[in-house]
């Protein structure tokens, strides 16, 4: 069987690139001295996070929804990535609604994204041959269990298939159906990464994200208003350890199976609005708000598999909120005007 070749810099598709994920990946896969063809439609992200790297010479922003059909090879802006001769090395397939506050206005493109923007991106790394990863998410193992509030990615989870967040919840079961029966038939290098809450800079403002609602109310002084109930836990892990778990598994030498990605230490939430209320040295009071669909209590991952890879997550809690606040400070005539 003939190697397959080897490039000075690997050509690397992003779907949902701009989005607050995406474009930390978009962004440390540039510093790793990569190509990056990043893609969105901008439903739930925005193009002031890749302002920054629109003039890199490696990186290449195509505006289209992957619920659509496309065609990459057509597209004159991307000759320099040689398409036809290098193909595409990787696709990090990232490209899904996550709007909390907004649920329901994006409800069919989620459902559409976790099908029919599944087979579109399969597609394409069948046609290259390209090692494709799926950002699944916690939510696949359902509501936390109160006896044993971990879970390993061998447990199967229960999720109620009609609820009014199933299409996200289903969807992301659904999908990774999709990833492993496309690795079952035409054997296709695929990655599952699991992927539990996230925080940290470029997190969408008044959409239901609570830690950059805390943090610009604090520095503002207002209320910081919490939409879950007072014992809401959960666990929490800054961008970049995502960012560096994420990158790890791609490069493990064989498809581990789902990878849980996340801290393992809960939190609860009226202690974290604590937290940025003193950081920040602000009057604000905490008050109760509506409950959100979308923010449910989940499980806490088990991470030995994601230490085998050699990940483990390093930002402590109280680091990750200062880089946050210090953004957001940094930022703060730009974010309040939104």
């Amino acid at each position: 069987m003939p190697r397959p070749l080897t490039f000075e810099k690997k050509n690397i598709v992003i779907t949902g690139g701009a989005g607050f994920i995406g474009s930390h990946l978009c962004e440390q896969l540039l510093k790793d001295n990569h190509r990056v063809l990043c893609i969105d439609n901008f439903s739930t992200s925005d193009v002031k996070n890749i302002d920054a790297l629109l003039q890199h010479p490696d990186f290449r922003f195509v505006k289209l929804d992957v619920n659509q059909p496309f065609e990459l090879e057509s597209l004159n802006e991307l000759a320099a990535f040689k398409l036809p001769f290098q193909g595409i090395q990787e696709i990090y397939h990232l490209a899904c609604p996550t709007s909390i506050k907004n649920f329901d206005q994006f409800k069919i493109q989620t459902l559409l994204s976790n099908s029919v923007g599944n087979y579109h991106v399969l597609e394409l790394a069948k046609k290259y041959r390209a090692k494709v990863m799926l950002t699944s998410s916690s939510v696949v193992y359902g509501e936390r269990s109160e006896g044993s509030p971990n879970v390993q990615e061998e447990e199967e989870g229960i999720v109620n298939h009609l609820t009014p967040r199933a299409c996200y919840d289903e969807g992301k079961r659904f999908s990774e159906t999709m990833f492993e029966t496309y690795r079952q038939v035409h054997g296709l290098d695929i990655r599952i990464a699991r992927i539990f809450r996230t925080y940290g800079p470029r997190m969408p403002l008044f959409d239901g994200h609570l830690i950059p609602d805390f943090i610009l109310n604090a520095l503002d002084g207002k209320d910081l208003v919490l939409n879950v109930g007072e014992e809401f836990k959960t666990s929490l892990m800054f961008i970049t350890d995502l960012i560096d778990g994420m990158t790890r598994l791609m490069e493990a030498p064989q498809d581990p199976g789902p990878v849980n990605i996340g801290s393992d230490l809960d939190h609860k939430m009226k202690e974290i609005a604590e937290l940025v209320i003193k950081m920040t040295d602000s009057n604000s009071k905490i008050v109760m708000g509506e409950k959100l669909v979308f923010l449910s209590e989940l499980a806490l991952p088990r991470i030995d598999k994601a230490k085998e890879l050699g990940w483990f997550p390093l930002v402590r809690l109280e680091d990750g909120l200062r880089r946050t606040i210090e953004y957001m400070k940094a930022n703060k005539i730009l974010l309040s005007a939104l």
